[in-house]
């Protein structure tokens, strides 16, 4: 069964980034965040987007048991039918 992705970044929107980077830790996962992982999980393709060390990203997914419902982790855009960022601004033609 084909399955549309979401790309969905990490810092602000699955863990409680409050803007203070630490390159080798990854704040707590959101409340609420794991299931919208699961409910997301049976209708789409879900990958993480962030610009942090696969590897410490792949602690984190498996510290919070999230594991199942990520099909990838990556630092491209990649395109997907949704992005799901806490920093962006939908550009709608008007500059």
């Amino acid at each position: 069964m084909y399955k549309k992705t979401i790309l969905i970044d990490l810092d602000g929107v699955l863990n409680n980034y409050n803007g203070h980077f630490d390159l080798n830790n990854i704040p707590e996962i959101k409340d609420g965040a794991k299931n919208f992982l699961k409910t997301l999980y049976n209708t789409y393709k879900i990958k993480i987007f962030t610009t942090r060390d696969k590897e410490i990203v792949i602690k984190w997914i498996k510290k919070y048991n999230v594991q199942k419902y990520i099909s990838d982790i990556t630092n491209i855009k990649e395109p997907a039918w949704l992005h799901v960022d806490d920093r962006c601004i939908k550009f709608d033609g008007n500059y």
